[in-house]
């Protein structure tokens, strides 16, 4: 379903997630009596009550960024100064302070624990920017990525990322407002987003990441297949004999990373693998994984400029030596699977 015009998404939703919001909020405990009530009829630990509190978490953490992001356009002349320093700081200020808070809660509800390992965009090299490179497992690893860079490592990321997001009205006017990125996978053609990805690239200064996840998308095995036979239909032969052997992980797409290294070749490259949140990918997942006591772990590669490969050919081999390593960490690091819980039969 594509995405409704931009004047629908400010004018009609994004009010409407806000006086949603408020609604629940103002009537949170009714919602919560019915969710407790609800919750010995379905299997797991309180798992109602805390959907239900997710749920209006986020509708109202949604609210509020569009009320401090409506308060900013008003500060910057109804939008004319918009784009100039002083605001486009004050939104990585504003990203940050609201990753913050969406990840307290996420501590506080869901016991989820992060943990990073590895080389971090800070002790690489400071001053330099980076080009990271991540693998695609869901909302919740992109949102914790983005925590990391801006909250952690102080950074101001520039992020390649799906059009479908623009359906959270949140993110759909923060992200706008600042470098970023939106794409539709199979409605651009590839010169068009690789010269796209390459001016968003250009002109990194040194505190900005360079955000871009090579698979396009979440890994299924359904998905894998089939790009898999598009690496074979294009004659890639030997590219998707690796993509094969990959267990975890999509074939990368390597135009949009390449790119990315010509705009800013003295950029480091920093590859990011992650793993713990990888079946949460809908509101359907997040209900089966409840209670979810999860522990995150992230791991940060880090490639100075000079170790880049300079052939097409060879970045290309480069990046799928990368998602063979990647993939192989995933496999070492994969959380213990949760033992399967026995109900007896009543009488």
């Amino acid at each position: 379903m594509g995405l409704p015009p931009v004047w629908v998404r400010r004018v009609v939703i994004a009010p409407t997630v806000v006086v949603l919001a408020f609604t629940l909020l103002t009537t949170l405990p009714i919602w919560l009596i019915l969710a407790l009530a609800v919750s010995p009829l379905v299997p797991g630990r309180l798992r109602v009550p805390r959907l239900v509190f997710l749920v209006i978490v986020y509708l109202v953490w949604d609210a509020i960024a569009l009320v401090s992001l409506a308060v900013l356009w008003v500060a910057s002349g109804f939008g004319m100064r918009i784009r100039g320093p002083w605001f486009q700081r004050a939104h990585y200020v504003l990203t940050g302070r609201f990753l913050s808070m969406l990840f307290w809660f996420a501590r506080w509800s869901l016991h989820l624990e992060i943990d990073v390992v590895g080389t971090d965009p800070d002790t690489a090299q400071p001053g330099r920017p980076e080009i990271v490179v991540s693998r695609h497992a869901g909302p919740g690893d992109s949102f914790t990525l983005i925590h990391a860079l801006v909250n952690w490592f102080a950074r101001e990321p520039r992020i390649v990322l799906k059009a479908a997001l623009q359906w959270d009205p949140a993110v759909d006017v923060l992200l706008n407002r600042l470098p970023n990125r939106f794409i539709s996978p199979g409605r651009t053609g590839t010169a068009t987003l690789e010269e796209q990805i390459g001016d968003l690239a250009t002109g990194l200064d040194d505190n900005d990441a360079f955000v871009i996840f090579p698979e396009g998308g979440n890994f299924t095995p359904r998905r894998k297949v089939s790009a898999i036979a598009r690496l074979r239909a294009r004659g890639l032969h030997d590219m998707a004999g690796r993509a094969e052997s990959l267990r975890n992980l999509l074939p990368p797409k390597p135009g949009g990373l390449l790119a990315a290294i010509d705009a800013a070749p003295d950029a480091g490259v920093i590859f990011v693998a992650h793993t713990g949140l990888d079946r949460m990918l809908s509101v359907a997942d997040v209900w089966r994984e409840l209670p979810m006591d999860k522990r995150l772990v992230m791991r940060f590669w880090s490639v100075p400029p000079e170790e880049v490969p300079t052939g097409e050919q060879e970045r290309t081999e480069w990046l799928y030596d990368w998602w063979a390593r990647i993939d192989a960490w995933i496999d070492e690091n994969r959380p213990a699977p949760r033992p399967l819980r026995f109900v007896r039969d009543r009488p």
